[in-house]
């Protein structure tokens, strides 16, 4: 089964989220691929934001656990399928990794063609990180729906 790699900035918001609730979704789904997440300016080791494991939580997914990872070449290669949270993000994994090219996607281009990027809550009160872990609830159910229909 293919490998995810959700990326974004710090691995502690979006892409920690993006994560557990993919994992959640994929079990739900009967769907057995592994799934990862990573930051471009990750500080390794920090934990998911308190509103990000508040937010998830509400969907029944534990981020308290959660430690960020930065983004490297090892994990850029293991992944099938990278799927970031802004076109920046892309813009930097193609620059960095140019053999990348074809498995890297915004998650919104992947999922839901024409929707723009996820922005990033951190700073913002609980609601704008519910109102994320909702989007990114929806366009992973699509992903994962899409990625099992091209297996």
């Amino acid at each position: 089964m293919p490998a995810i790699l959700f990326v974004c900035t710090g691995n502690t918001c979006r892409s920690s989220m993006a994560e557990g609730l993919a994992k959640k979704i994929a079990r739900e789904k009967g769907w057995a691929g592994e799934i990862w997440s990573a930051g471009v300016a990750a500080w390794p080791g920090a934990p998911a934001t308190d509103e990000a494991v508040r937010a998830a939580a509400e969907w029944e997914v534990d981020l308290t656990g959660h430690r960020a990872r930065l983004l490297d070449a090892e994990l850029v290669d293991k992944a099938d399928l990278i799927l970031t949270m802004t076109q920046d993000h892309k813009r930097h994994i193609l620059e960095r990794f140019p053999r990348a090219a074809g498995k890297v996607f915004t998650l919104a281009e992947y999922a839901a063609p024409g929707e723009g990027d996820i922005p990033d809550p951190i700073g913002h009160p609980l609601e704008a990180y519910r109102a994320c872990a909702a989007r990114l609830k929806e366009l992973i159910e699509k992903a994962l729906d899409r990625l099992g229909n091209n297996l």
